[in-house]
């Protein structure tokens, strides 16, 4: 699997694997280390991770890997993100879950961040959410002061509308990499805002979080999940393909922005087949047929 290009300086594997879940997964700290090496043969070299995933919890059951193997770090690129105050038992004392994008709480998150991950940097820092209360000139500082301190290396957002990547851009001086958003055939909305068209008007590259919509394209809970894996499943005997989860992602590698999706699997068969859906091609009509599956009606 080759690299690909997400900025002129930064290179990622064509597939991300997310570990928002890593803790749910339950497995014992050696099966961790044997699952990263795993994704590393499979040339996913990408790691998604966040403050807030598994109760503050999982970038320190990944940082255990890589204390006990330090030689990995060199292998990966590491994603993290901040941004998001959850009210959880590690902050009892929060009356509300909310958002922080101030300068104080970035600093302090991305020096936790690197703790917990132990080590020295991060590839790629994502603000988790679009804050209303931002201060952009804070965020900006951060910023600055983590680039020039070496600890981290670009920047980028997540779930940002164009307007507010935009806004947001212009005070960091252009250096946001990406957006990270929620996208797979059961997830339109960032076809109806505007977002995967200003991705290919500012040649950014989008990661995709979620691509088989938390399992509802699997296991559909509503009528546009079971439109969905009915199309799947026909295009699926079309095509050969031995399996809708392939399907899925390759509708979203289609698309022209190029995305680059996060699988997040703690089961080596799941991931790889993911790796396998790199290769799956779909024509235009098969495309747009599982779009009208999704949308429950033709194209204008």
């Amino acid at each position: 699997m080759q690299s690909t290009k997400l900025s002129q300086n930064l290179q990622m594997s064509p597939l991300v694997l997310g570990l928002w879940r890593l803790i749910d997964w339950c497995v014992p700290a050696s099966e961790v280390q044997a699952y990263i090496e795993e994704a590393l043969s499979m040339g996913i070299t990408t790691f998604d991770h966040a403050d807030i995933y598994g109760d503050y919890g999982c970038e320190a059951e990944f940082g255990n890997v890589l204390k006990n193997q330090p030689r990995l770090r060199e292998q990966m690129q590491l994603v993290t993100k901040c941004g998001i105050m959850l009210r959880s038992q590690k902050f009892p004392e929060r009356k509300v879950k909310h958002y922080d994008t101030s300068y104080t709480h970035i600093m302090q998150s991305v020096e936790q961040s690197l703790r917990n991950l132990q080590t020295e940097y991060v590839d790629l820092l994502l603000i988790h959410r679009p804050d209303p209360l931002m201060d952009p000139s804070e965020t900006a500082r951060a910023f600055e002061e983590l680039e020039s301190a070496g600890k981290v290396r670009h920047f980028g957002v997540s779930n940002f509308t164009p307007m507010q990547y935009q806004m947001l851009n212009s005070y960091v001086g252009g250096k946001l990499t990406t957006n990270q958003i929620e996208l797979s055939p059961y997830r339109l909305e960032h076809f109806d805002n505007g977002n995967m068209d200003f991705f290919l008007k500012e040649r950014i590259r989008p990661m995709a979080w979620s691509p088989l919509a938390g399992g509802n394209l699997l296991q559909p809970q509503d009528e546009r999940g079971v439109r969905l894996k009915l199309k799947l499943e026909a295009i699926a005997r079309e095509t050969g393909v031995d399996g809708i989860d392939k399907l899925a992602i390759a509708w979203i590698l289609k698309h022209p922005s190029k995305p680059i999706p996060i699988v997040g699997t703690g089961k080596k068969e799941h991931l790889k087949r993911a790796v396998d859906a790199l290769s799956v091609e779909l024509s235009r009509e098969q495309w747009f047929q599982i779009l009208e599956a999704a949308m429950g009606h033709e194209v204008a």
